[in-house]
């Protein structure tokens, strides 16, 4: 197989499986999620739950000042590598580009310059998260099969975009077709694993939040 035909492999029907895979399996897990339902509360409301709901979808992307002195590692290296990977992910010409062709939808971009900058600090991120897993007892012990996997298939796609922005992989084919790759099986990842998150992290905030404001109590 030529990279020509490796690129064209992965950008057809590997890209379609991925995106088939990805969506059902979120479907089903969200569908599990929602299915669980909740007693109903028979209690007066004190308040509306809505507002009390978003406020702590928005106040838990601030962590707390306890938290900050506990692990000031984990909440700095984390907020970098976090936002970074969403820069990367949904500013970069290209992917949106990508994502308005296949969606129909667009927003603007950072400049590539710029996008490059975040990819690097990312990167550097994302190995130190590695190197502090892998050097604390605690987090070493803790850690799991699954948590290196997701690393490995967060850290791939990151990686391969570096270096095929770079032309550091010849040839241009081979070095898109890997990232690519990369993407899909993080796509097909995703919703079997702790990567889920990145949807249901906004459901359970909106739920304690929404629960803590019917009782009257600031989530």
């Amino acid at each position: 197989m030529t990279p020509m035909e490796f690129l064209l492999l992965v950008k057809g029907p590997l890209f379609t499986i991925a995106v088939a895979i990805f969506a059902l399996g979120l479907l089903i897990r969200l569908g599990e999620i929602f299915a669980l339902g909740r007693a109903h509360n028979y209690a007066e409301a004190r308040r509306s739950e809505v507002l009390p709901g978003l406020r702590t979808v928005y106040r838990r992307f601030n962590p707390d000042p306890g938290t900050f002195r506990r692990a000031p590692f984990d909440v700095v290296v984390g907020m970098l590598w976090h936002i970074g990977f969403v820069i990367a992910l949904l500013l970069f010409i290209p992917h949106v580009e990508l994502i308005k062709s296949t969606f129909g939808i667009a927003w603007p971009a950072l400049p590539n310059p710029v996008v490059d900058a975040v990819t690097a600090i990312t990167l550097l991120g994302l190995i130190a998260a590695l190197v502090h897993r892998l050097t604390q007892p605690v987090k070493r012990f803790l850690s799991t099969p699954q948590d290196y996997l997701i690393w490995t298939v967060t850290f791939l796609p990151v990686l391969t975009g570096y270096l095929a922005y770079h032309r550091l992989i010849n040839p241009y084919p081979l070095a898109m077709g890997l990232h690519i790759l990369s993407a899909e099986i993080f796509l097909i990842v995703l919703p079997f694993t702790k990567l889920t998150h990145i949807f249901t992290a906004f459901v359970a905030r909106y739920y304690n939040g929404a629960i803590f404001g019917r009782k009257g109590i600031q989530s």
